[in-house]
């Protein structure tokens, strides 16, 4: 085939120069695939393999393929010539694009050939196991781990493959049993081998073996921070005030272990030991007098203590800081801007906190960090609609301009809801059915006006609109649950609010809000102690006053009434005006004294 067109020729210049270097050096003929035997090659060894027409014109439709996002055409031709030429190139090509297509069958295909042709080279050799492994292909798989483990002469980096190759496997479970059988006695006094043990036991939701792990390697190697890490991460879930004080016993001996002591604040800050946080704070502001990102993580830690004075003087001391990096360094080669910004934003956090709006707005006016302009914006309208202010929230988002389509629906999405929290619910349809008629694409606009029409009552214009938005996204959890959540709530269609339901909870299995629909299709259905079961999860994770009232109404119908009236007591504190919540103690005749 020639080459007649400039930028053709181009093409198969590059191809030529990207898989076929060597290809001219020696040369015999090729024979027909049909009567292509397997070349066994020495390490680094290449075939020596004449450059015919078929093989050129093969690499070109391939490369030229790529080029075009045809990957499937790519990888399968090159497969084709890593059989018929026996070059391992090839073959680790027709591996890459096989994963660009997400094709794992051809991939693993792909992957076998290459390590055929190279059994040297451990790229290929692991990307053969680990696809393996992810197709669920274990026989054998401790023995070829073992076996790379014990050839290699940098065992650590041996064991770390290892590990990354079975954390490949979905069966976690058979992922820990399979290292286990891979580890064998010359490396269990390497560190490494525990580290990868105790990561495996957290991945198959063993927390006590994972710390038992760890506690192995840090034994090993007292210095080891990634074991005193995993101790306190892993630790958690097993003893938290153990995990707390051995991170802190670590850190006393190791003072510049910066990662293990902010995973230590931030673990400290979750169990609201905010004096023990900022403490750890202070000692590494003390340690190290120059980091002032330091200052913006004590300023975190007020913010959830809810000391926000303390935390109002150390952001306005950080952003003085990052000015004077502007002013002293040219402004385009720091991140002053950007981080100067972050602090605003944890500023109006405060302010919204003390319920100090004008503050708010005045801090998102000072945000100068072209990256957050957009952001900042449309978070100030929304402020000002909070205020009551519509026409200026309205002015606010008109004069933002917006840069492409997601903008565009973002200024859509937010001035229906400004309306919608107002009350003014049949303007926020108004503006989200313009929107839908200018992007009819977006899914999200979609979303929003079928939630908007379902408030309205207008349930068939509900279920048409998303209906449409599962059939443009298939894999969006929240279209599912909220069809299968109101035909469970209208009990009715209750066959599809289950299909609709568990669709969902593949898709997300610990989203609070799916876990309290599922539960009260149960309830509908009968089940009340599977129905408290989800009911119960939701309510852990997202204590709100509807799920609250849910979770209470069928505590009561199963005749656990004192627990019902103590979830409806703390639901009704945390917004007594809840609509849910007030309709369910009403209908079932129910007075909180």
């Amino acid at each position: 085939m020639k080459c007649s067109h400039p930028l053709l020729f181009a093409l198969c210049i590059s191809a030529l120069s990207l898989a076929w270097p060597a290809a001219a050096k020696q040369a015999h003929k090729l024979a027909p695939p049909e009567q292509t035997e397997t070349i066994t090659l020495r390490a680094g060894e290449l075939p020596a393999v004449s450059l015919t027409p078929d093989i050129l014109y093969r690499v070109l439709l391939a490369e030229i393929g790529a080029a075009r996002g045809y990957y499937d055409l790519a990888s399968s031709t090159l497969l084709g010539l890593a059989r018929d030429t026996s070059d391992p190139r090839f073959a680790k090509r027709a591996f890459q694009y096989s994963m660009a297509d997400r094709n794992v069958a051809r991939a693993l295909s792909a992957a076998r050939e290459w390590a055929l042709l190279s059994p040297k080279d451990p790229e290929a050799v692991a990307s053969s196991l680990a696809l393996a492994a992810s197709s669920g292909e274990t026989e054998g798989l401790a023995k070829a781990l073992w076996q790379r483990i014990e050839k290699a002469s940098n065992k650590e980096q041996a064991v770390a493959q290892a590990a990354a190759i079975v954390g490949k496997m979905q069966d976690r479970e058979l992922a820990l049993e399979v290292l286990e059988q891979a580890l064998h006695d010359p490396v269990m006094a390497l560190p490494v081998s525990h580290l990868a043990l105790s990561d495996a036991a957290w991945g198959a939701s063993d927390p006590y073996r994972a710390v038992e792990e760890a506690n192995k390697a840090l034994e090993l190697d007292p210095n080891l921070e990634a074991a005193a890490q995993r101790l306190l991460e892993y630790g958690m879930k097993v003893d938290p005030d153990t995990a707390v004080a051995q991170a802190q016993a670590y850190v006393a001996g190791h003072p510049d272990a910066e990662k293990l002591q902010l995973m230590l604040v931030n673990r400290l800050v979750e169990r609201r030991r905010y004096e023990d946080a900022l403490f750890q704070v202070r000692q590494m502001r003390a340690r190290n007098p120059e980091n002032f990102d330091l200052l913006y993580t004590e300023a975190e830690v007020n913010i959830r203590a809810e000391r926000y004075k303390e935390a109002r003087a150390l952001l306005n001391q950080y952003i003085s800081v990052q000015t004077q990096r502007r002013q002293s360094i040219n402004d385009e080669s720091t991140n002053a801007a950007a981080d100067a910004s972050d602090a605003r934003l944890l500023l109006v956090q405060i302010a919204e906190k003390e319920d100090n709006l004008k503050e708010a707005i005045a801090q998102l006016d000072r945000i100068d960090d072209p990256a957050l302009a957009f952001q900042a914006q449309v978070h100030k309208a929304v402020l000002q609609g909070r205020m009551g202010d519509l026409k200026r929230a309205e002015s606010t988002i008109g004069r933002l301009d917006p840069k492409d389509k997601h903008e565009r629906a973002v200024v859509a999405l937010t001035l229906a809801s400004i309306y919608r929290e107002s009350g003014r619910t049949d303007k926020a349809v108004e503006i989200l059915q313009k929107a839908d008629r200018e992007m009819p694409d977006s899914t999200e606009i979609k979303y929003d006006l079928a939630m908007l029409y379902e408030r309205q009552g207008n349930t068939d214009q509900f279920e048409k609109l998303m209906k449409r938005v599962i059939e443009l996204d298939p894999d969006n959890a929240n279209a599912y649950n909220s069809l299968g959540y109101t035909y469970a709530d209208q009990n009715r269609n209750l066959d599809q609010a289950q299909d609709l339901l568990e669709r969902a909870l593949d898709l997300d299995p610990d989203n609070p809000y799916i876990l309290d629909s599922v539960g009260w299709y149960l309830y509908r259905t009968g089940d009340y102690q599977a129905a408290i079961e989800y009911l119960q999860r939701s309510y852990d994770n997202l204590p709100t006053a509807e799920v609250g009232a849910h979770l209470g109404e069928v505590l009561w119908m199963d005749g656990l009434r004192d627990q019902a009236i103590t979830v409806w007591r703390k639901a009704y504190d945390m917004d007594a005006s809840n609509e849910i919540l007030n309709e369910t103690l009403k209908r079932l005749g129910v007075t909180l004294k």
